[in-house]
């Protein structure tokens, strides 16, 4: 079927991908870095491996022609300024410019030193080798793994020495094209050294980097799964520390009113069934959002966190074990933020709680929010139990409520105090800041 043929009926064949079409996702690129991989880790295992490999190709390639003699007359022309060893000294020579390579990794500056000196010796011999390209080795061996400060004197060692050796080059040979020649594969030695080096050198930053933003990542969901079980706690200690407490306190109340007023133990017991139901429907709308699962048409609804609306609630339930609760409230109220709304009543249950287990049911409980400018106030005092003018303890002897109630109050720049009320009793004021965060990227001018 032709283009034109799926055209027709509707289907276009795909774009070709751009990314098809770059260098490194060639099939060749593909098997060269496959190729280049599997060097490496041969060559982590086996360093030696590599070195003598080296030392094998440069044997072959310019040793052992030196070695062969062979009858070319521009090989004898080129040769009449140089002197002729015996294989015995040449094969000397050879080896001490080559075998050298074998530490041009692990001490690649004693490797050069040695091979630079065999090559001055060689030069005051008046002999010229093949193997020469040693020292060319060496000093690319120097850029790649030796001390960069070491480079300049290299260089001008280098230099130096091949400089010397067009000096015994025949007339025919111009120096001028000579020195070009020598001090080009001079250079072309540094260059693919520094570059090699630098491409390391940054890939060694790629892999650091990737290496810290791992750990920064695991680290950043660690600290979000401390913070989320931080969070869940404070829920459960404000939904279970307040009903079980309602709870015991009814339950107190309903088994002492037993034999004297059947209808109060009766009303205790429906009481601390409301109040059973409301905490396990909070319980379970908690841990409903918790649970990872997937949301179905048939799925619960969830009901919406409590608000300040909830307070008169809240504050009936507490009514019913005993205490008298006077709730004022003050300001506009019901036009809060619903996070807002959710730490007013969390703090609010928290300061009803703790005075309901401490202070006992005969207590009376005064209860205020209002809302002034930009500060929300909570005020709950307490007048302590019958007969005791300071409640025990002190606000040094602060438990898991305490602490929750300031945590959520610095969510909004707020601050809670608690202690000791001067006639008697218990005060928790907390006081929350409204101001609305600026909006990002927003400055004081006004332009973005």
């Amino acid at each position: 079927m032709s283009i034109d043929d799926t055209a027709h009926l509707g289907v276009f064949p795909d774009p070709p991908s751009a990314e098809a079409d770059l260098p490194w996702n060639h099939p060749l690129a593909s098997g060269l870095s496959r190729l280049g991989r599997w060097l490496k880790q041969g060559d982590r295992n086996h360093p030696w491996i590599l070195d003598a490999g080296v030392i094998a190709v440069v044997v072959l390639m310019f040793c052992v022609p030196d070695l062969v003699h062979d009858d070319d007359g521009r090989r004898r022309a080129f040769d009449t300024n140089f002197t002729h060893l015996p294989w015995p000294g040449t094969l000397a020579l050879q080896a001490g410019l080559v075998l050298p390579l074998l530490w041009r990794r692990r001490k690649p500056s004693l490797a050069f030193a040695v091979i630079a000196a065999v090559f001055f010796l060689q030069l005051a011999l008046g002999v010229w080798l093949r193997a020469d390209i040693a020292l060319l080795i060496a000093l690319y061996s120097l850029v790649l793994h030796g001390e960069l400060r070491r480079l300049p004197v290299a260089c001008a060692v280098t230099a130096g020495a091949l400089g010397l050796l067009t000096l015994r080059l025949p007339p025919e040979v111009s120096v001028l094209d000579a020195l070009f020649f020598l001090f080009s594969t001079i250079t072309a030695a540094v260059a693919l050294g520094l570059a090699v080096r630098i491409r390391r050198a940054q890939l060694a930053v790629l892999r650091d980097r990737a290496t810290r933003l791992e750990i920064e990542r695991d680290q950043r969901s660690k600290l979000a799964a401390a913070a989320e079980r931080t969070r869940v706690a404070r829920e459960m200690h404000d939904i279970v520390g307040h009903n079980l407490s309602v709870i015991i306190t009814l339950a107190d109340g309903g088994a002492y009113a037993t034999d004297r007023a059947p209808e109060r133990g009766k009303q205790a017991l429906v009481l601390i069934g409301d109040t059973g139901r409301q905490a396990l429907g909070e319980l379970r709308r908690m841990l409903g959002v918790l649970r990872e699962q997937t949301q179905t048409p048939a799925a619960p609804e969830l009901s919406p966190q409590p608000g300040i609306t909830d307070i008169d609630a809240l504050c009936a339930r507490i009514r019913a074990a005993g205490p008298q609760v006077l709730y004022r409230t003050g300001g506009e109220l019901d036009t809060l933020d619903r996070g807002v709304q959710l730490t007013v009543y969390r703090i609010v249950q928290e300061a009803l709680t703790n005075a309901l287990k401490h202070a006992g049911h005969d207590t009376r409980v005064d209860l205020a929010v209002s809302v002034e400018d930009t500060r929300l106030h909570i005020d709950v005092h307490d007048t302590g139990r019958a007969g005791a003018t300071v409640r025990s303890g002190s606000p040094h002897d602060e438990g898991h409520g305490l602490a929750g109630m300031r945590e959520r109050a610095a969510l909004y720049n707020g601050t809670v105090t608690a202690g000791p009320a001067p006639g008697g009793g218990w005060t928790v004021r907390a006081a929350l800041d409204l101001t609305p965060l600026p909006a990002a990227g927003a400055d004081t001018g006004g332009a973005a």
